[in-house]
């Protein structure tokens, strides 16, 4: 006989003696289920057994000690061995995948979970607030994307650095379009990741962010952003035709905000675990390897199959991603921006640019260039000095004569004039021309 806890064997006999009374007609059946506490239903299901199997038919199968679906104990040891040694800070639902994948746990979900829990290797955690309504997705690819930074200890092995994740995810599709860790979420960060994803798939319709510095200037802290002064993201955006969306609180922004969850939860560990130390060897994992294994994890196809991204065509991203300021020449042909002069050649047809209105932008790369209206009028390096190729003349061109000429010239210089052949004066003075701009003032001349 398979052994019961005394608690399930004494609930037999009394569901037995009940019945007996039943039987006997000492109890009506509906006062019998009354008495145990069940349905008229129920006592049938027991008699129909108490009949046919005796006292055992009463038992509790579900209570056998030992359980006929016990989990073996050894494969319960080897999941929080796994987990202590291998996977520890691993959410649940993470290394529930990985030990499936790679170690060919077959246990279900819920049972794991519930293991590690009891074990106290995780914590038991209910997300709480108050009900919000959720807002449907985009129904095409492209409509609209969310671009979040998220400061954290990402590289588990260098607990001492903290980096940012600037991440472009797709709100119909749930894809990860771009991730990258960078020191600080800066205009240059996102612009970086914005022309990363533009490049490969084109213009969004719209795109979703935070109010940071980078996308909006807010004059007082939990006001309303001043758009009569965009930032340099806003006005890339706006020229390039793709609506901005800035939302006020971290609950408006559910979804990316979930997004990070999942990266921090996930990120972390796959980075410990692969023995990466430096954002180098992190981003070359997120370009190579982890984006293609998280879309397809959490991708999922759009409701309309019709393409949200509008194709660049001829568009030049390095002139509307960027840093750009309107400037006039000064006297000596220079411009400022920030604290790099940049020194204007001469410009064919024009005397001087001095009181010229002309753009001047940083790029990404971290170069300079300045314009007037379409036309370009020089570029520079990262220092601010004119590259050869806009300093008037070809770059290895040399004007200086040649040859036969050179040595004609030479010649010539060294003749002797008839002046000096008078005087004897063997380098004589040359004689200075009239300049009507030295003549005094109130004087005309033609």
């Amino acid at each position: 006989m398979e052994a019961y806890p005394t608690a399930a064997v004494e609930r037999a006999m009394k569901v037995q003696e009940v019945l007996l009374k039943a039987m006997s007609g000492q109890l009506k059946w509906f006062e019998a289920a009354e008495v145990i506490g069940v349905s008229a239903r129920t006592m049938r299901r027991w008699r129909f057994r108490l009949e046919r199997d005796g006292t055992d038919g009463l038992l509790d199968r579900r209570r056998r000690i030992p359980s006929p679906r016990r989990a073996p104990v050894a494969e319960v040891g080897r999941i929080l061995k796994l987990y202590r040694e291998r996977y520890l800070k691993f959410n649940v639902c993470h290394f529930y995948e990985i030990a499936q994948r790679e170690h060919g746990v077959t246990l279900s979900y819920s049972f794991v979970k519930l293991l590690l829990q009891g074990a106290r290797l995780v914590s038991r955690r209910r997300a709480r607030g108050k009900h919000r309504q959720r807002r449907p997705r985009r129904e095409c690819f492209g409509e609209m994307l969310h671009l979040d930074g998220s400061r954290h200890h990402w590289l588990a092995l260098e607990p001492e650095q903290w980096q940012t994740l600037i991440a472009i995810v797709d709100d119909a599709t749930g894809q990860l379009l771009h991730a990258q860790l960078w020191p600080n979420e800066t205009r240059t960060a996102v612009m970086t990741a914005l022309r990363a994803v533009f490049l490969e798939h084109g213009l969004p319709q719209q795109l979703y962010t935070d109010r940071a510095g980078w996308a909006a200037r807010t004059p007082q802290a939990g006001g309303k952003p001043d758009d009569r002064t965009p930032t340099q993201v806003q006005r890339a955006l706006a020229e390039l035709g793709i609506e901005h969306l800035r939302a006020y609180s971290p609950q408006a922004r559910g979804r990316s905000e979930r997004i990070n969850g999942t990266l921090q939860g996930r990120l972390v560990n796959e980075f410990r675990l692969h023995g990466l130390r430096t954002p180098e060897q992190a981003n070359r994992y997120l370009r190579e390897r982890y984006r293609a294994a998280y879309n397809a994890r959490f991708a999922h196809p759009p409701a309309d199959p019709a393409l949200g991204f509008v194709p660049l065509g001829t568009v030049d991203l390095d002139q509307y991603l960027c840093g750009r300021a309107e400037r006039v020449v000064a006297r000596d042909n220079t411009v400022v921006l920030g604290k790099t002069v940049l020194q204007i050649p001469k410009q064919p047809g024009r005397r001087s640019c001095q009181g010229l209105r002309v753009t001047v932008r940083h790029h990404l790369e971290g170069h300079y260039s300045v314009s007037a209206g379409p036309r370009p009028l020089a570029t520079y390096d990262s220092s601010g000095r004119l590259n050869p190729r806009d300093s008037g003349a070809p770059a290895g061109h040399d004007r200086r004569p040649t040859g036969s000429l050179r040595s004609r010239l030479s010649a010539w210089r060294q003749r002797p004039t008839h002046r000096s052949a008078q005087t004897g004066l063997s380098n004589p003075q040359p004689r200075k021309r009239p300049d009507h701009l030295s003549k005094p003032s109130g004087q005309i001349t033609c």
